[in-house]
């Protein structure tokens, strides 16, 4: 199994840079436990590891991310009733869940490259990420209803949030290819560039990212997680807070030392 998972997700660190990239192209990295246990195993590693300041979860291939591989789930399904278990989902609490988390409270920003097709749980993926740099190739679509699931990998959470209750209930109830021009403008993704460029540019973002202020990016993350549940009140003082800490951080002095000597900062991360 350690062999499985090492070829279905690569793992890479470079430069404060964690690059993970699914890798079943041939499946369109469609999710099958293998993968689902990678991914989940080296997104955690990259939040837990000082040495990285940002993320780029990416994919080899013509797809970002299917979703769920429906040929493994036939067969759990047909193990779970001849078992009498019921719970073919359980990937959803053991997986999908601890997959988003770890991207959404990671404390260091996440870029989602996104090739191609990202549909269902893929989909989830690449909208729990804190920013998605997009091939004009791509494509997105909910999948969920058409498979007679309800949705899972956070998507009841982030799509509405993105894109507002009326056009995440138009895009669940009846899934469809919804083009990356077409993302762009329903504010589903940041940047939208042509196929052939996508590993420069979403490489070339998420390594700003890595050589930014890693601290303070890490408070605008979960102020904004923050603030999507709370009051204004309360949001202010989590605001507060997290500002406190960014303002103890060294990278904040370095960055008001530089403004005064109109140079560049260059960050330490911490």
């Amino acid at each position: 199994m350690a062999d499985e998972q090492a070829n279905t997700v690569l793992y890479d660190v470079s430069e404060g840079l964690a690059t993970i990239t699914l890798n079943r192209p041939d499946a369109m990295n469609a999710l099958n436990t293998a993968a689902k246990v990678a991914l989940r195993d080296a997104l955690l590693e990259a939040s837990a590891d000082p040495a990285v300041r940002a993320v780029l979860l990416t994919a080899t291939g013509r797809a970002f991310c299917v979703g769920q591989d429906l040929k493994e789930h036939v067969a759990t399904l047909a193990a779970t009733r001849e078992a009498g278990d019921g719970n073919a989902l359980s990937t959803v609490r053991e997986h999908y869940n601890p997959i988003v988390r770890a991207i959404t409270e990671m404390p260091k920003p996440v870029v989602a490259g996104v090739n191609g097709v990202a549909a269902g749980a893929g989909f989830g993926f690449a909208l729990a990420a804190d920013y998605r740099v997009v091939a004009d190739t791509a494509s997105f679509n909910t999948s969920f209803a058409g498979v007679a699931l309800t949705a899972d990998s956070g998507v009841s959470w982030t799509l509405p949030r993105l894109i507002g209750q009326t056009r995440a209930a138009d895009l669940l109830f009846f899934p469809r290819s919804i083009s990356a021009q077409d993302a762009l403008e329903l504010g589903l993704v940041n940047r939208v560039v042509p196929a052939a460029e996508l590993a420069d540019r979403g490489a070339e973002v998420a390594r700003t990212l890595a050589a930014g202020p890693t601290v303070a990016y890490a408070g605008l993350k979960a102020s904004m997680a923050y603030g999507a549940g709370h009051t204004l009140a309360e949001a202010l003082e989590k605001e507060d807070e997290l500002q406190t800490r960014a303002g103890a951080s060294r990278d904040h002095t370095i960055a008001v030392e530089a403004f005064l000597k109109k140079e560049k900062p260059v960050y330490l991360g911490k």
